[in-house]
């Protein structure tokens, strides 16, 4: 059970993590993200504080294009939710995204079919729009969607491309979304809404600078002088990472702890096996100790089979372990990542816990006085 419960949590984490750093955290090498709140809050008051921030408005956006030497692509997106229709099918919640026309550049999404909108139309606010896969399949079916229409809340858009399959990301459906012209999406949704800059440097090697160079850009923009902190936040592909292992690591800490509860019961439960095993073993010990077995000879046995046992339940655990971390895979859509060194790592640490816990009865059954062994009545 400790062995399973070792490979499953093993399996399902480096799995969660290998699928943060393709899917959530795929920002790029020498890309980051510029907004008022921050991006993976871990501490809610300072959450709460970002909050009354002043917002990202369109004008810190054209100021970052314009001064930020370093930077390659200054983008600006802004999200919200809601709802959706097309003939007499609806979708609620629905993420709907507005972009200016160089995300196209910067964002991970790729264009399946059709194309995205242009720099013009943004900037005369035009009601076109691209969608995700999943809005395309459950509102016509997967059919051809280009220049199809598309009700979004109280305004009707026409779809001028389609997104490739993202899938889903740790269980939630990534392809329920409307991508819109920003300005398109300021003038249907409201102009409060406070907006995301995303930054791609020119070169990778100028990815430092060009967040220092962005950061004193907003800094002067948001007129923060001297040595006032920062009201506003920078996300880099790193930063999501390191928060997501910093979590997954203190949830395989309780997990390790959980698995080595149980590796410990198992470990005396085999002690106690070999334990009765010497007892009831007593006179065959003695008949070998009397045609010449020596001390060493009995405490290799008894410590050989502890390990055998051992291996065997772990080989086992292993499967189950593995088994566990496919069923939460196919139940909850969770990733899941299977690795040899994981399946080595668990015969290992069955080999471990059979050596510790087998090495004193093999002890005491080659301390037994073969005299007196072989008088035992067994």
């Amino acid at each position: 059970m400790g062995v399973a419960t070792i490979i499953t949590v093993m399996t399902l984490i480096q799995g969660a993590n290998d699928y943060v750093e393709n899917k959530i955290a795929n920002l790029g090498t020498n890309v980051f993200q510029i907004a008022k709140t921050p991006f993976a809050a871990t501490d809610f008051e300072l959450f709460l504080k970002s909050m009354k921030y002043k917002r990202f408005e369109y004008a810190d956006y054209v100021a970052l294009t314009r001064r930020c030497n370093a930077c390659g692509a200054v983008g600006a997106s802004v999200t919200s939710q809601a709802r959706i229709r097309a003939a007499d099918i609806e979708l609620q919640d629905v993420n709907v995204i507005g972009h200016t026309a160089n995300m196209a550049a910067i964002d991970t999404r790729t264009v399946e079919t059709g194309r995205y909108f242009t720099p013009s139309e943004d900037d005369r606010s035009a009601y076109v729009c691209l969608v995700g896969d999943a809005v395309r399949q459950q509102l016509f079916g997967g059919a051809d969607v280009l220049n199809r229409t598309l009700r979004v809340a109280n305004q009707e858009f026409t779809i001028i491309g389609t997104f490739e399959k993202i899938g889903s990301v740790l269980g939630q459906d990534a392809d329920t979304f409307v991508i819109v012209p920003l300005n398109t999406y300021l003038r249907t949704r409201g102009s409060r809404a406070s907006l995301t800059v995303n930054v791609q440097a020119r070169e990778e090697s100028q990815f430092e600078a060009a967040m220092d160079e962005a950061r004193l850009v907003m800094r002067s923009q948001r007129q923060l002088k001297g040595n006032a902190p920062d009201d506003f936040f920078i996300g880099t592909k790193e930063s999501y990472i390191s928060l997501w292992k910093s979590i997954s690591g203190a949830f395989f800490a309780v997990f390790i702890l959980v698995s080595a509860i149980s590796a410990f019961v198992g470990g005396i439960v085999i002690m106690n096996v070999m334990l009765v095993s010497v007892t009831e073993r007593t006179k065959e010990i003695g008949i070998r100790r009397a045609v010449g077995a020596t001390q060493t000879d009995i405490r290799r046995q008894f410590l050989l089979e502890s390990v055998m046992q051992c291996v065997i339940g772990g080989a086992i655990g292993i499967g189950c372990g593995f088994l566990a971390a496919e069923a939460v895979r196919g139940l909850a859509d969770f990733p899941v990542s299977v690795r040899t060194w994981v399946a080595v790592l668990g015969i290992v640490v069955s080999s471990v816990i059979g050596v510790f816990f087998g090495l004193y009865p093999a002890i005491r059954a080659s301390r037994l006085d073969p005299v007196e062994a072989l008088r035992a009545d067994k």
